[in-house]
């Protein structure tokens, strides 16, 4: 099938590729449990120095509707002094769409499909939804999460993504559904100038970017920056077998991520806090010592890894786009 020749979607500020992470909401060790900005700092800075290409803020991951618009806009300029002061101030950071999230330094945006009242979303709801936000944007360029396990089952099929692609202002999706046909669809039609199709988690990494696809969104990013990210370092390099036995090693240890968000939370805070000293809370103990069986088969693969080199000021010497 011929790539899309649709006007302007040769888009002048795509989504660059690689691994982002859905970063986790911190909090403070207090009945209250205010947000955590020193972690959440400290963590931000983690997360790139790890290899992360970018960071995704209050999604799901980030538990958006627990967060007052104060404290949206708190973390989103944390985290913008965070890549600053590493020396990388034009770092990718993506959240929701809201001119706030623009205001406090987010650059791109990732959205969610309406689902509050699911049998009235049709197909044509869908499209006319993202549009109208689209037009809206305060960024330069947004993209569309398909998550039916987070929208009481609302997805965009291939043909939705297709039509909503020829705006000048959607440069792409994230695949949360897990569907590879669905990817291999989009990438048959655009290229990924004109519609970047990224995978929504790092357990079939490698298939989405044998697909035609240019990485993943994944909370295990939280845990194992290094290693999730060095899949796709080691598949655009041509290191194949490789970037595949790394990739069965990521498959297994996110398994945890898939039961809940609170094993997410534990992984981090056990396998990564006791290395840092930023604890967070997790489940009972059992579901805790089941984590830690489950993504410790990463641990030594992570300890191999060295921290990402800089090569001077702005992204282009993280991120994969260069």
């Amino acid at each position: 099938m011929q790539k899309s020749t649709v006007p302007n979607k040769s888009h002048p500020h795509p989504l660059p590729p690689g691994v982002y992470t859905p970063v986790l909401s911190l909090y403070k060790a207090t009945p209250t449990q205010e947000i955590d900005h020193e972690a959440m700092y400290k963590h931000a800075q983690h997360l790139v120095l790890g290899g992360m290409h970018g960071l995704v803020y209050q999604g799901t991951n980030g538990e958006t509707a627990l967060l007052s618009r104060e404290e949206k806009i708190a973390v989103l300029k944390d985290i913008r002094n965070a890549v600053a002061d590493l020396g990388v101030p034009d770092y990718p950071i993506v959240a929701g769409l809201t001119k706030d999230a623009a205001e406090a330094g987010a650059s791109f945006g990732l959205l969610l499909p309406s689902s509050f009242w699911p049998k009235a979303v049709t197909e044509d709801v869908l499209r006319g939804f993202y549009r109208d936000v689209a037009d809206e944007a305060p960024y330069p360029s947004c993209a569309i999460m398909c998550f039916p396990g987070a929208t009481s089952g609302v997805d965009l099929n291939s043909d939705d993504l297709a039509a909503l692609a020829t705006h000048p202002n959607i440069i792409g999706t994230k695949l949360t559904c897990g569907n590879v046909g669905k990817a291999i669809r989009l990438t048959s039609q655009f290229t990924a100038a004109q519609f970047a199709v990224f995978g929504g988690s790092s357990d079939f990494l490698y298939p989405t970017l044998a697909a035609g696809g240019v990485g993943c969104v994944t909370g295990m990013g939280n845990v194992w920056p290094k290693s999730t990210a060095r899949v796709y370092d080691l598949y655009v390099a041509g290191e194949l077998e490789e970037a595949k036995r790394l990739q069965e090693i990521v498959a297994s240890a996110e398994w945890a991520c898939k039961k809940s968000l609170a094993l997410t939370k534990s992984g981090r805070g056990i396998l990564w806090g006791r290395r840092s000293g930023l604890r967070t809370s997790g489940r009972g103990e059992k579901m805790q010592a089941w984590t830690v069986e489950v993504m410790g088969v990463l641990e030594a693969e992570e300890a191999k890894i060295p921290d990402r080199a800089f090569k001077g000021k702005g992204a282009n010497g993280i991120n994969g786009s260069k």
